[in-house]
């Protein structure tokens, strides 16, 4: 018999929100992210092949104001999504369960994602008036 109103199961009004938990969801939401990135790359690629007008088209979107907050954030993502995953794979081994490893490896994923995105873009942008 059922008591009361309580939860079956574990609810976001019952937990707060950790780190931990927060990034997780982020992972999944980075890696959706990167398949529409992949879908992105894909069409601006082949859209080399369906001659000059077809390609400045896509050069056109990519090098908008909005193309390049998109690129932004999937540059974001790839960074984001292979800390993580880095991190996941230490869990894979074993390591790094202790909750203040946790809590610094989470932080250390967020660090290099921010710090990696404005280099590459820093580098994006001297190579682009290098040239």
């Amino acid at each position: 018999m059922a008591s009361g109103n309580r939860p079956l199961s574990p609810h976001l009004q019952v937990y707060r929100p950790q780190l931990t938990s927060f990034l997780s969801i982020m992972h999944r939401i980075t890696g959706v992210g990167l398949w529409a990135g992949a879908l992105l790359m894909t069409y601006w690629i082949s859209s080399a092949t369906y001659g000059p007008e077809a390609f400045a088209r896509a050069q056109w979107f990519l090098g908008s104001w909005f193309g390049r907050l998109v690129l932004l954030g999937l540059t974001a993502a790839l960074y984001y999504h292979l800390a993580n995953g880095v991190r996941h794979l230490a869990w894979d081994i074993g390591w790094g369960y202790e909750m203040n490893n946790l809590n610094a490896s989470g932080l250390a994923v967020v660090i290099f994602t921010g710090v990696m995105t404005v280099l590459t873009f820093l580098a994006g942008y001297w190579v682009a008036g290098a040239l």
